[in-house]
């Protein structure tokens, strides 16, 4: 109407659809994420394959008696004994061999590869589904928004920045999974929320959702091989890089054409926007750089906080928290 303002005209256009963005959104077409899940799909087989419980089980069963392997069916790519791995999957020294987060390893032996090739690998098939089937949820709708190149720094910036929390607090055990990964899109999608509040109408149902991911991962996180601190570590880096690489145009440029003569359009982006983006930018330097030194400097964080084992591993009669 001729009484309206811009910015009002603008939010009734925005307010027209669930994830509107002013400016043009640009609908990017989903192949990364594809891409990752495969990725992690071919490297559990590989593991299996690798694993070949039968030949490594038979020989013990038949000496010293004890479990076989499950799904015997699969021949080389059965999974171990429950009481070893609960999650269908290959055994600690196989994921080990294949590049699994080992704080000894990383500290003492420089192998600092392994905070990435980690986040490739998963304890079993019930931990592979788990991400695998949330990574698809969350990261497809996140790449068509954005476009493969954030989502992409975001994932595999969280899985390391995940890792080396993670490597802050293990000593005994390996730690394997893109849980730190996928929880760094979540965060994103999080800070992606706040940043751009205004422009969302489903505000409770993402929120909803977002708590239904976090909720089933940090359950399956207390099993063992599979690590929280790197589902907190990558939450925090990927909320921190939400901020800093998913921020949108807020209003009043959809109708830049439409604009009364004499009238200017607006700033791009609002003010609040550019503060968290540059203080996000801030702590996550400062963290990565202090995680690190912490790291190599071989600081364990259980000396500081005893009972945070918990949130990691709860050891049951059915299995332990150690490689043993």
């Amino acid at each position: 109407m001729p009484g309206e303002d811009i910015e009002s005209r603008a939010k009734k256009s925005s307010n027209n659809r669930s994830y509107a963005v002013e400016d043009g959104d640009r609908n990017w077409v989903s192949w990364l994420i594809s891409l990752f899940v495969v990725a992690n799909i071919v490297m559990f087989v590989v593991a299996m394959y690798m694993n070949n419980c039968p030949k490594h089980i038979s020989a013990r069963v038949y000496r010293f008696g004890g479990d076989k392997c499950v799904a015997r069916f699969l021949g080389r790519l059965s999974f171990q004994p429950l009481r070893e791995n609960p999650l269908f999957g290959p055994s600690s020294s196989t994921l080990d061999k294949l590049g699994a987060l080992n704080w000894n390893k990383v500290v003492h032996q420089h192998q600092g590869w392994r905070l990435i090739s980690c986040i490739w690998l998963h304890a079993g098939v019930v931990h592979l589904l788990a991400n695998m089937l949330s990574l698809i949820f969350i990261g497809i709708r996140l790449e068509q928004h954005f476009g493969f190149l954030w989502i992409g720094v975001i994932y595999l910036l969280s899985g390391f920045g995940g890792s080396v929390l993670s490597s802050l607090f293990i000593r005994n055990r390996i730690s394997v999974g893109a849980s730190g990964a996928l929880f760094g899109l979540l965060g994103a999608m999080l800070s992606e929320l706040i940043s751009n509040w205004s422009i969302y109408t489903n505000k409770v149902a993402a929120l909803l959702m977002l708590l239904m991911m976090v909720l089933i991962n940090l359950a399956v996180g207390i099993l063992p091989h599979v690590d929280n601190f790197a589902h907190i570590g990558g939450f925090i880096t990927g909320l921190l890089l939400g901020f800093i690489l998913l921020p949108r145009p807020q209003f009043g440029w959809t109708e830049r054409h439409n604009l009364p003569v004499g009238a200017h359009a607006r700033s791009k982006y609002k003010a609040h926007q550019y503060v968290l983006g540059l203080v996000s930018l801030i702590l996550l330097v400062a963290g990565i750089v202090v995680g690190l030194v912490m790291l190599f400097r071989g600081v364990n964080g259980y000396e500081r906080c005893n009972w945070c084992r918990y949130a990691s591993c709860v050891p049951t009669s059915k299995w332990k928290c150690d490689d043993t």
